[in-house]
């Protein structure tokens, strides 16, 4: 599973996610801002990775993926998941199945899960380390990567 938002901070949106793990369920969090939950926290959230990319572009894409059985579902968002979003607020939710969407929404997240340049990891005691670069690694830098991608016209071809 993937989750890209804003912010996470409902409790039980966070505890549902720890149950998540503890039953297996792999769980790659993106948040640019506020996350209230410990990822990684061994023998109750080994299965989450959370990592945070701020970069020149201010983003607000709610990107949630989710596999099962071998296939990908695909959904946007409105919502954050934040206590005053899910309680106090109508939000929406949509599946995408149109695959040139769906292959664009992929790349973005695909660039995001590699960026190695600006992306941070939030370990158990949220501390926000930089991933960094293995020797010989190419840079990826997901919002250069991502606006070159659209500028060259590349999802077009797909």
């Amino acid at each position: 599973m993937v989750l890209k938002m804003n912010s996470l901070e409902d409790k039980g949106m966070i505890d549902l996610l720890y149950e998540a793990s503890q039953a297996g369920v792999h769980t790659n969090l993106i948040i640019r801002g506020i996350c209230r939950m410990r990822p990684e926290l061994p023998g109750f959230a080994e299965n989450i990775k959370a990592r945070s990319i701020v970069d020149r572009f201010l983003e607000h894409a709610r990107i949630y993926r989710f596999i099962n059985g071998g296939n990908s579902l695909l959904y946007l968002s409105s919502a954050d998941l934040m206590k005053r979003n899910l309680d106090r607020r109508v939000e929406v939710a949509f599946p995408v199945f149109d695959p040139s969407v769906r292959d664009e929404l992929e790349h973005s997240l695909h660039l995001q899960l590699s960026d190695n340049t600006k992306a941070r990891v939030l370990d158990p005691d949220q501390v926000n380390n930089y991933v960094g670069r293995r020797a010989g690694e190419p840079r990826v830098e997901a919002q250069e990567g991502f606006y070159q991608w659209l500028e060259e016209g590349s999802y077009l071809e797909s």
